[in-house]
């Protein structure tokens, strides 16, 4: 479909130029060969500048303390521990020996990797937004030239808006009943005749037989796909001469089911050597159902075959034209002498409408064909045709619902997101590598301390070290003011654990 092809192809060219953008800093309108200045390659992990000094290193559990005890509770030691020590295993992997530490952490932007590319991630991880391709503000500052990215990206959500209304507007199109558009459909009829052959070895070549073709055609047809002849039928059937071959016999009938095959059309083989007088009844299926209405109402709205819905709605504008509806009571008709013969009623509601009139609709009537079956060898080529109106979708539909379920351009849109999205993440990645270098070049004395203090809390942790052990080995350590408290505590805990210790043996003994 034209309208599918084009909003796919523009948003591929959308996502392409963006992608190419990124990776090469080519913009809309500079030769092949421009690129953008290159600020420069990546020279090491991120690491933005350091500062402050954290108790708790980012993302691992607060420590359980026991109420007379620096250190934490036996029973949470292990756990801790492990838990510890798979953090800084996993730190180290993405970091090398001799940069920042765990304070540098919480100061990182977090990772824009998409959930739904990363296995390991739930099945209810949040999809990428639209925010995620946005360059900050502090990198289209440092590079002028990606505002043309920026405009791009401002076309992209322009776009994805637009066919997003136009998506939906076709949806509400399909939910409303589209007019059927009327089409001749050909209908052939035509036989041969196979005389008997007294030297054939089979029983049917030594008896003369005739066989009988129905087949057809839609005149003019627009859509890709050629809807075959039964679909257009409810029942075919095919009355013979009753007096030829019996009454159990002279009716050959079809009749759709769920399970029906479509058939480009039917055929009928019977024994005989005398031309046959058939009659053909075709069933119309019409989609809507229509049915036949009785010829009394037929004469008062005009109306032979129609749907349900047309036929109420005509039965409303006879009531709107001739003032039937109640002025007291709107629920009501007061009915004139023609729907009191029709209805049998003087008064009726407007909701027992529906119920009354279903036995006043009937199926519609057949479609009626006269056909001799001649066993003459001259009339042999002879085929009768038929005009039939048949009412078929508006092929417009198919190509609006084929243009919602399509999904041809789909995945490489998705990649091309894809790309855009780590182009992104390797930006900021690079930008935050620039601001480290930056950062030891203007204060290496003070990078390297907070090195150190990095180092020195990842070792602690990896060795379940709590405290500061260099202040614990001087004295004026214990000079704090919290030292006497800490020394009340602990003599209390002690003299506690004595007690309970001295009641299990009186008990024990007393037992």
């Amino acid at each position: 479909m034209a309208t599918e092809e084009t909003a796919g192809g523009a948003r591929k060219a959308t996502k392409s130029k963006l992608f190419e953008f990124l990776v090469h800093g080519v913009r809309p309108g500079m030769p092949s060969g421009a690129r953008m200045p290159h600020q420069g390659a990546p020279m090491g992990p991120p690491g933005p500048p350091y500062g402050g000094n954290p108790a708790v290193r980012p993302g691992l559990p607060s420590p359980v303390m026991e109420a007379s005890r620096k250190r934490p509770a036996p029973s949470q030691q292990v756990q801790q521990q492990q838990q510890q020590q798979q953090a800084v295993q996993s730190r180290a992997r993405k970091k090398p020996l001799g940069f920042p530490g765990a304070n540098e952490m919480a100061a990182r932007p977090m990772d824009m990797r998409e959930p739904q590319s990363d296995p390991t991630l739930g099945s209810n991880a949040k999809r990428r937004k639209m925010a995620d391709k946005i360059l900050p503000q502090r990198i289209r500052e440092l590079v002028p030239e990606s505002q043309a990215y920026m405009d791009l990206l401002a076309f992209e959500r322009k776009l994805d808006q637009t066919i997003m209304r136009k998506r939906v507007d076709i949806q509400e199109a399909l939910k409303r009943p589209m007019k059927q558009q009327k089409r001749k459909l050909r209908l052939y009829i035509s036989n041969t005749f196979n005389p008997a052959r007294p030297d054939a070895d089979d029983s049917d070549g030594s008896i003369a037989s005739w066989e009988l073709r129905v087949e057809g055609k839609l005149l003019d047809d627009p859509g890709k796909q050629k809807k075959k002849f039964s679909s257009f039928f409810k029942s075919l059937v095919i009355e013979l001469d009753k007096d030829l071959y019996g009454p159990d016999n002279h009716l050959v009938e079809w009749h759709r089911t769920a399970t029906t095959q479509e058939t480009d059309g039917f055929q009928v083989k019977r024994p005989g050597d005398v031309s046959v007088r058939c009659t053909l009844l075709l069933m119309l299926d019409y989609q809507p159902p229509q049915f036949k209405l009785d010829p009394r109402l037929a004469r008062l709205l005009g109306i032979h075959t129609q749907t349900r819905s047309c036929i109420i709605q005509a039965l409303w504008q006879y009531v709107k034209t001739n003032k039937l509806q109640d002025s007291h009571d709107k629920e009501y008709i007061n009915c004139d002498k023609y729907f009191q013969q029709i209805f049998d009623c003087p008064r009726l509601k407007f909701s027992e409408i529906p119920q009354r009139l279903t036995n006043l609709l009937l199926p519609p009537d057949p479609i009626v064909i006269n056909h001799v079956i001649s066993v003459d060898p001259n009339d042999q080529k002879k085929t009768a045709c038929y005009d039939i109106d048949v009412e078929v979708e508006d092929p417009l539909k198919s190509q609006m619902s084929s243009f919602l379920l399509s999904t041809a351009n789909q995945q490489e849109i998705a990649t091309l997101d894809n790309k855009i999205h780590e182009t992104i993440e390797s930006i900021n990645q690079l930008k935050i590598q620039r601001d480290f270098m930056l950062s030891f070049s203007r204060d290496p004395k003070g990078y390297i301390q907070d090195w150190l203090k990095s180092q020195s809390r990842d070792l602690k942790l990896m060795t379940d070290v709590v405290g500061n052990p260099e202040e614990e080995r001087r004295a004026a350590f214990y000079h704090e003011p919290w030292s006497q408290e800490a020394v009340s505590r602990y003599f209390y805990c002690k003299i506690q654990q004595r007690r309970q210790e001295l009641e299990q043996a009186l008990a024990v003994r007393n037992t």
